[in-house]
């Protein structure tokens, strides 16, 4: 009976078929709830914990290091949970319905803090909100980016929807960045805590609206084999086996160390470093565009080189040589040099983000076919722990660096601080992204490999059925 029924589901869903523009842009729509939410998270929540509530640089780095041993916990967790739920809209779009607007709350729960609180219960109330906001995230974003696979199995239909994700996702980080500063000065009027608090609210409903929306308007149809109930371990050899997988997941460890260690310290560089915090916003305008036409041009790349993998690499390079240019340029002595290498920055950085986001829902069908077990929820938790251990690491050492070397909010930095800022800014990313490319060039799961994966794993439950 049960054979039965999932061959008759197999009939009534094409799992390799084109998938409705509607959706396409649902998809994305998620990922711009996603960065009202994270990316806001990651570019501004360091700089209100030091410089608007009043807490050390020491502690937050500790937080965020710290908090990756409660990511290690809950991630794989909130990964299997989603591959076992059984609901009539499937397994991962009910999580985005019922997880995404608690998580908004937490939002603004974490942005509500008085400066007059004692130093220890400062710490307390950050630890408590961020590790729940952290969890939270968890289980609208593990589900979100899982979802991805469960919509079919072409591949460049995957690149598309891995795409129109993209090109949103720049769209949004642009809109956040060049409004949030000034956001915060005139819903404050002054007043940065309030500021702060406001902006947090009109982003959570924002976060929670943009998932509804994804919720509604896709559609999983994806098949997998009869659920067995794997213990934790027998699922991490499984990845384990599935190289193109561990690749994915250096490179999205890589991703989150450079990435989120560059944006932490971007308020800090254009404040202390370029002396205006108003720059800030004038540097996302200009790269907006550039952002957009990159995450728009990977299909192109990958048609060139038939293998994302190697289309990450080559743009990994390419951001990473542009930001070590950049290095020699600066807003106030060569304003058109910095904003022309910046664009350029961001122009291969939005490439290589559409890129790593699309290989992994790849890594599925490929670990399914070596391995026999396919739990993509669990898969994509253990890459987006990769990506926040990365973002840890990159914004602790961060943060340690500039209190080891004397940073102090609001004042004149001293120059080994400011030294720190600008190559936080430009060579050691830029280094990084080098680094990333040198490992996703050994990535070798091309087109036509996946295509043949596909056919067998379908033959497969053909036989089965």
């Amino acid at each position: 009976m049960a054979q039965n029924t999932m061959s008759n589901m197999s009939e009534n869903k094409d799992t390799s078929g084109k998938v409705p523009l509607i959706s396409k842009i649902a998809y994305g729509m998620g990922d711009v709830g996603c960065n009202f939410s994270w990316m806001f998270v990651g570019n501004f929540l360091m700089i209100f914990y030091t410089d608007v509530f009043g807490i050390s640089m020491g502690a937050v780095s500790m937080l965020m290091l710290a908090s990756r041993f409660w990511d290690a916990i809950n991630d794989p967790i909130i990964g299997s949970l989603s591959d076992r739920t059984k609901t009539k809209w499937g397994r991962y779009r009910p999580w985005l319905l019922i997880a995404a607007p608690l998580t908004a709350i937490v939002l603004v729960l974490t942005f509500w803090a008085h400066p007059t609180w004692s130093n220890t219960s400062k710490v307390i109330y950050m630890a408590v909100t961020y590790c729940i906001l952290v969890f939270g995230y968890t289980c609208v974003n593990i589900p979100y980016g899982t979802l991805c696979g469960a919509m079919t199995q072409d591949i460049d239909e995957r690149a598309k929807i891995n795409t129109s994700r993209s090109v949103s996702a720049m769209i949004a980080v642009g809109i956040i960045n060049i409004i949030t500063v000034p956001l915060i000065g005139n819903l404050g009027n002054g007043d940065d805590k309030k500021g702060y608090l406001l902006v947090a609210i009109t982003y959570g409903v924002i976060f929670a609206l943009c998932h509804i929306f994804c919720f509604a308007n896709t559609k999983e149809v994806v098949e997998i084999p009869k659920k067995q109930r794997l213990p934790i371990k027998t699922e991490l050899k499984a990845i384990i086996k599935n190289k193109p997988y561990i690749l994915a997941f250096v490179g999205q460890l890589l991703f989150g160390f450079t990435l989120y260690g560059r944006n932490a310290n971007a308020l800090y560089y254009f404040t202390y470093v370029e002396g205006n915090v108003k720059f800030f916003s004038t540097y996302s305008l200009a790269i907006i565009v550039p952002s957009i036409i990159g995450a728009a041009c990977f299909p192109i790349l990958f048609k060139w080189t038939q293998n994302k993998g190697r289309a990450a690499a080559i743009l990994a390079f390419c951001t990473g040589i542009s930001m070590i240019v950049l290095y020699k340029f600066s807003i106030v002595t060569t304003p058109i040099l910095f904003y022309i290498v910046s664009g350029l920055c961001q122009f291969f950085f939005s490439g290589f983000n559409t890129a790593i986001y699309a290989i992994i829902p790849d890594c599925v069908e490929y670990g399914e076919w070596k391995t026999g077990i396919r739990n993509d929820g669990f898969q994509y938790a253990i890459i987006s722990l990769g990506n926040k251990i990365g973002m840890a690491l990159g914004t602790s050492i961060l943060a340690l660096s500039l209190g080891v070397f004397g940073y102090v909010s609001n004042q004149q930095q001293n120059e080994m601080v400011l030294g720190i800022m600008k190559h936080s800014f430009t060579t050691i990313p830029g280094i990084m992204w080098v680094v990333t490319g040198i490992v996703l060039l050994s990535y070798k799961l091309n087109k036509s490999t996946y295509n043949e994966i596909v056919e067998e794993l379908n033959n497969r439950r053909d036989a089965i059925n």
